[in-house]
């Protein structure tokens, strides 16, 4: 079925309809509800979004998957900073999940930013997936969080040889991941009311987060 898929640019008529989907992608994945279809909305205005690579994965028009590009970048001892750039959220509506669909807008999204020009993509994640995709510890290239902590997560991918190799220091993703519950309380309103529920990926995704290399 994967063959039937098409990866397609988003447009301003499907911005309701992608935000519907990463809702119920991530529905009590990470945590009790979720918030990265507020990210996905919250985004399209901030100054850090990159819309030539916010790609949607659609099946016979409905949408199925999208990836959702901000800027960020790493900075040095010596302020000296390199440009980065950060897919998040990744969302695949739940009955498509496995079926390859997160890899081909990977694959497509990867594609294109070499050809904008982007050198190295960093993101927060499991490493036991996205090392499938080619990505490494950001600790290989001396990469840490913002706070100084190098952290399993932390996963870099670099898109051209080498682009990597002199760019040690903090990584800093956009200011566009930052909203408040109450910002989330009022957008989810104009959603279908859901459960919210305590699951066992979320007890796996804080130990993610915590672990420490």
């Amino acid at each position: 079925m994967e063959s039937n898929f098409v990866i397609r640019l988003e447009t301003e008529k499907d911005f309701r309809a992608a935000e519907e989907m990463t809702r119920e992608a991530f529905w009590n994945f990470y945590v009790p509800g979720c918030n990265e279809h507020l990210l996905v909305h919250n985004f399209r205005k901030h100054k850090d979004s990159i819309p030539e690579l916010n790609f949607l994965a659609t099946l016979s028009d409905r949408i199925v998957g999208n990836i959702v590009y901000s800027r960020s970048k790493i900075v040095s001892n010596n302020d000296i900073i390199t440009q980065t750039i950060t897919f998040s959220p990744l969302s695949v509506h739940p009955e498509f999940q496995n079926q390859g669909i997160g890899g081909k807008l990977m694959k497509h999204s990867f594609d294109e930013a070499r050809k904008l020009g982007y050198k190295a993509i960093l993101i927060y994640g499991y490493p036991e997936y996205y090392t499938r995709f080619g990505f490494q510890p950001a600790s290989k290239f001396s990469i840490s969080r913002s706070d100084g902590e190098f952290s399993k997560s932390l996963m870099a991918y670099e898109l051209a040889e080498n682009s990597l190799s002199d760019a040690k220091g903090k990584f800093f993703e956009s200011s566009g991941f930052e909203s408040s519950e109450e910002e989330l309380i009022e957008f989810d309103k104009s959603f279908a009311p859901k459960l919210k529920e305590i699951t066992e990926s979320q007890k796996r995704f804080q130990q993610a987060v915590n672990a420490i290399q």
